[in-house]
């Protein structure tokens, strides 16, 4: 009871700390972003070459395109007027089965590169307390977002395609992050005409200025968690072990990117360091009614 009062204390704290800056983040939507097309170009606001953040309160209509031919042909049930938007995933989303099991139609599945950014584990997922998998006693309870590094910084991901019904429950379930729009590369080097969305980092200030304090106090006083977004936390054992085997499976690049440019929430230990010091992570199994889902 204690906790849970300090916790709502805190939120108190953030909130009144966030007073004068409620108002939420629009981007402006050009006048073509919403008319149908049959080409499969963005439809990012006109002339819009840098990333920027997308408005969750819109659904990424910025971000809106229509199907590629192939998609539509391959797709007995696409609409005349359907719509797509494009992902990039970079931790359990390396995975193509976690994909197709997130999402009711995943396309185009494949590896490509985002660049001046870098992964790092500094918050905590709800879901992992949910499931039961978070070590809340040695704050080993992260997951994976990413945030801006700089030129020589550039990760691994996957790229895909799914339907814009998803993006609802896609934006729920992601509800603690920002979301980015951004312009990968393929491997070979090749920028992406589309823009794709991507999990950012935030605070948690920011989900109580999105959702508010009781939503902020609902969500995880419960579990005791004094701060979402935490710099001393450690990744969650299980969620890591299943984005290592993700990566290795989608090959050496992937699986190397993983390693290498993911971080603890200290932004200088890299996740081949942390393995090395805790290589019994990798050999421990998840829950057996979990096996499937964090299986890589």
């Amino acid at each position: 009871r204690a906790m849970a009062l300090a916790v709502r204390r805190s939120a108190v704290s953030l909130r009144r700390s966030s007073r004068g800056t409620r108002r939420r983040h629009v981007v402006k939507v050009s006048s073509s972003s919403s008319s149908s097309s049959s080409s499969s170009s963005s439809s990012a606001p006109r002339g819009m070459t840098k990333d920027f953040e997308l408005n969750r309160w819109n659904n990424f209509e910025d971000i809106w395109r229509a199907p590629t031919s192939q998609q539509v042909n391959a797709s007995s049930e696409a609409a005349s007027d359907a719509k797509v938007i494009s992902v990039v995933g970079f931790g359990s989303l390396l995975s193509e089965r976690s994909a197709t099991s997130t999402f009711s139609t995943v396309s185009r599945f494949r590896l490509g590169k985002v660049k001046n950014y870098k992964r790092i584990f500094s918050h905590v997922a709800p879901i992992f307390l949910e499931r039961g998998i978070a070590k809340v006693e040695t704050k080993e309870m992260a997951s994976l977002s990413v945030e801006q590094g700089s030129e020589s910084d550039s990760i691994v991901v996957t790229l895909f395609d799914i339907n814009v019904e998803d993006v609802p429950a896609f934006i729920a379930r992601e509800e603690e992050y920002r979301f980015m729009a951004v312009q990968p590369y393929s491997m070979d080097g090749v920028r992406d005409e589309n823009f794709h969305v991507m999990c950012l980092c935030s605070s948690d200030e920011d989900f109580i200025k999105n959702y508010g304090e009781e939503k902020y106090y609902e969500r995880y006083s419960k579990y005791e968690i004094g701060r979402v977004w935490d710099d001393s936390l450690l990744p969650c054992p299980v969620y890591l072990r299943h984005c290592v085997l993700a990566a290795e499976k989608m090959g050496k690049e992937a699986y190397d990117s993983f390693l290498d440019h993911t971080y603890l929430a200290d932004r200088q230990t890299s996740i081949r360091q942390y393995l090395s010091d805790k290589p019994e992570i990798l050999t421990e199994l998840p829950p057996a009614h979990l096996s499937e889902r964090y299986g890589g």
